[in-house]
């Protein structure tokens, strides 16, 4: 079993996996998935001020913090007991490519060269995660929830708001990997 674990599994058990998730969550008593509003369910529990935006029932939206804190255990679990040893198969176009940005290092999923604290402190290191994770908090906010709360559950739900969201995450991913995501590499 921990071999099958191990595997990378096929885009079409994952897809039909989280695709499930929505009419489960919606028998299980009409709950909407997304990551994003655990933020916000945080603050409110940990936190509790007279904000308006912080005064609801958190408590009836508990069963999604454990959803946030399995995908964390999951990932801890992942790291520290199914790990492939072997190194990461990337294709030669790619590393190609990487390396005209100075990227040298595919012994893991992560570059040293952009995800270390050296890396943090050098301007596209700064520009990739500070500026980046800002702009992501930003629209997250600004949309009204995340990919996974637009693209999985609200699109299931006929909801237009998230096709305008979802819409707009890709043209925006497409722009950033295409055109502004080179520039930052050549930093």
């Amino acid at each position: 079993m921990i071999e099958l674990l191990k595997q990378p599994w096929p885009w079409y058990v994952s897809g039909v996996v989280i695709g499930l998730m929505v009419p489960v969550l919606l028998i299980a008593g009409n709950k909407s998935f997304g990551i994003s509003a655990n933020l916000r369910h945080i603050c409110a529990a940990c936190f509790p001020a007279n904000i308006q935006f912080f005064q609801y029932k958190w408590k009836k939206e508990i069963w999604n913090l454990f959803f946030a804190a399995g995908i964390i255990a999951g990932g801890f679990i992942a790291a520290h007991f199914l790990t492939d040893p072997n190194p990461v198969q990337v294709s030669p176009a790619l590393l190609s490519e990487l390396n005209n940005y100075n990227i040298h290092d595919t012994s893991g999923l992560l570059p040293s060269e952009l995800f270390s604290w050296p890396a943090l402190l050098s301007v596209r290191g700064f520009v990739l995660l500070i500026i980046g994770g800002f702009f992501v908090g930003f629209g997250t906010r600004y949309a009204g929830g995340c990919t996974s709360g637009h693209a999985i559950m609200g699109l299931s739900n006929l909801q237009w708001p998230s096709l305008v969201a979802t819409i707009s995450f890709m043209t925006g991913g497409f722009i950033m990997a295409n055109l502004i995501l080179p520039y930052i590499l050549s930093l």
